[in-house]
């Protein structure tokens, strides 16, 4: 499922409220129809892989960043999950896993830090991803070939949840919603969307004018 709307729109509210950074002031969230407010912390964060906005790496090599998302992750699981997220290249050369990471990845591009967090992310395995416009920093080959392997991967055995601004990293989900001041106003496939909400329209061709303009 994606979710795409203005800046302002609503939509990291809805991450932050899936994986209980603050709660819901009415209504619920539910993951597995359990309520979230009513499952332990650690447990919904297991259940969970949160890629926030803000990259935040630590400083030390990059084996012991993917390592907190899986402690116990062995060199292959790093470098199969390096590997989706299409950070594979950059990591190898010249130290490998043992690569430094300076505080807060600052001596990686904004991609490629990124990358490096959506890698972490898979190393966890969870049951739900929760991707917060972590795809903003990569252009649009690198995108694409990553939610390629991403669906193939993951989406097998777990259920993806997309944030974003840019349609073409979320026209191909199978489900749209589409935020507006903090409500729904639109929900369906690309193409439905295309048809049935002037929003959501508006944003596909203003994206597709400056695609044309580039």
């Amino acid at each position: 499922m994606a979710v795409i709307g203005a800046t302002g729109s609503g939509k990291s509210t809805l991450v932050t409220l899936a994986s209980r950074l603050f709660d819901v002031s009415e209504g619920s969230i539910r993951v597995n129809g359990a309520d979230v407010r009513a499952l332990p912390l650690d447990t919904l964060w297991s259940l969970t892989g949160l890629v926030p906005q803000e990259s935040y790496l630590f400083s030390g090599p990059v084996a012991s960043n993917l390592r907190y998302g899986r402690a116990q992750a062995l060199d292959e699981d790093l470098w199969h999950a390096l590997e989706i997220a299409q950070a594979k290249d950059f990591v190898q050369a010249p130290n490998g896993l043992q690569a430094s990471v300076a505080q807060g990845g600052t001596n990686f591009s904004g991609g490629q830090r990124q990358r490096l967090m959506i890698a972490r992310a898979l190393v966890r395995q969870p049951a739900i991803y929760l991707f917060d416009d972590s795809f903003s920093a990569l252009d649009y080959a690198t995108d694409a070939r990553l939610r390629a392997a991403l669906a193939r991967e993951a989406g097998r055995n777990a259920a993806i949840l997309l944030v974003g601004q840019r349609i073409n990293s979320l026209r191909h989900a199978d489900r749209l919603i589409v935020l507006e001041q903090g409500r729904g106003v639109g929900k369906g496939t690309h193409d439905e969307l295309m048809s049935s909400c002037a929003t959501y329209r508006e944003i596909a061709l203003s994206q597709r004018v400056g695609e044309d303009e580039r």
